[in-house]
């Protein structure tokens, strides 16, 4: 689950060549998106949090019904963020990250291996040609699993990557216990009302001996809910990004061993002192932009480039071309953005702590 940069005008105008047959997206949602939230962070109460971690599957549908094609248009069909090596291209850097935790997760030819969250299926379709498995992508939203099919067809993938709509609360009984081999997920499991719901599901429907690999958004162990410009950061990266709550580090790792998960890596890798942060393209600093098309991506969060985005959906929505509150959906975009920016800069955020659990081979379960 990434936020992707702001589209750019000519982008924009790619939105009205989406046919409206077939839109399955609930409306209601996408325009109500921002009601699950009070814009201040001093204001946000703890019931709201609760809130919206009773309604997560309509936080978190309204948010992606309305901000999929963005993410898309912006960013590809990998909706996460990554490390890069200096020059490396973004598409390049994007596979690489996704091959780093299918090799760290021990995915391997003949796997059957489930992708919790999997988004359009970017990872799903990479992962498994990179290993040869066979991929199940699991995803709540109706809109992004019937696109995640599409894209995954045209690529002549459907017989070893399928996707279903389901919810990661309740893998089990849509799945049954025991029955994959490995599994994954990429800024994904935010979105959930606990971890330890949704990480007792994958253990569950893992095989005993099976791993789970997953890149977890946190806000790191420099995060204090006291301090109010901590608090204000960590409810900028919730209401742009469609999170019920964002919790800390520590949390995430009690969660995994307390459903019975052996911790076998934990590591965030935001920390690894790379030369090139993996916030660069979000920072609207031109400067930092690796390659000429880098220079491009980046300029789209210069202040021009998201005034101009903002105008033209903002006229889209207008003109009946994308569903209402898609604007509403940009602009917490840009609140999600500056968010995350600055809390990667003062070290309260990271959108990939590394863990990779096993569930015991001698569990019952």
């Amino acid at each position: 689950m990434v936020n992707a940069p702001e589209v750019s005008a000519k982008q924009s105008s790619a939105l009205i060549e989406q046919p409206k047959k077939g839109d399955v997206r609930n409306r209601a949602g996408i325009a109500s998106y921002t009601a699950h939230w009070d814009k201040s962070s001093a204001k946000d109460t703890a019931q709201h949090t609760e809130a919206r971690k009773d309604h997560y599957t309509d936080v978190v549908n309204g948010y992606y019904d309305g901000a999929t094609e963005l993410y898309e248009y912006g960013w590809g069909s990998s909706f996460h963020f990554c490390r890069y090596y200096p020059g490396e291209p973004f598409y390049q850097a994007i596979a690489r990250h996704e091959h780093y935790l299918a090799h760290q997760t021990g995915i391997k030819a003949g796997m059957r291996v489930l992708d919790v969250g999997c988004g359009v299926g970017g990872p799903a379709r990479e992962i498994a040609q990179f290993t040869d498995a066979n991929v199940v992508g699991l995803n709540n939203n109706e809109f992004q699993v019937l696109r995640a099919r599409k894209y995954t067809a045209k690529a002549g993938l459907s017989e070893q990557v399928q996707f279903v709509k389901g919810d990661f609360m309740a893998l089990a009984e849509q799945f049954g216990e025991n029955s994959f081999d490995a599994v994954y997920a990429i800024e994904a499991t935010c979105h959930a009302p606990s971890w330890e719901g949704v990480y007792g599901q994958i253990f569950k429907v893992l095989k005993p001996g099976g791993t789970f690999g997953v890149y977890e958004w946190c806000m790191t162990d420099s995060f204090d809910a006291s301090n109010p410009r901590h608090k204000e950061v960590q409810h900028g990266i919730e209401l742009g990004n469609g999170i019920p709550e964002m919790r800390p580090i520590q949390q995430a790792r009690a969660a995994l061993e307390a459903v019975g998960f052996t911790v076998e890596h934990d590591e965030d890798l935001a920390n690894r002192g790379d030369k090139v942060a993996w916030w660069y393209s979000l920072s609207g600093d031109l400067r930092k932009a690796q390659t000429w098309w880098d220079l491009a991506t980046v300029w789209r969060m210069t202040t021009w480039g998201r005034n101009l985005t903002g105008w033209g959906v903002y006229w889209l929505e207008k003109a009946g071309l994308v569903p209402k509150g898609t604007h509403d959906v940009q602009e917490a975009l840009k609140v999600a953005a500056d968010s995350l920016v600055a809390g990667a800069r003062e070290d309260l955020f990271t959108p990939m702590q590394l863990f990779v659990a096993r569930k015991p081979e001698s569990s019952s379960q």
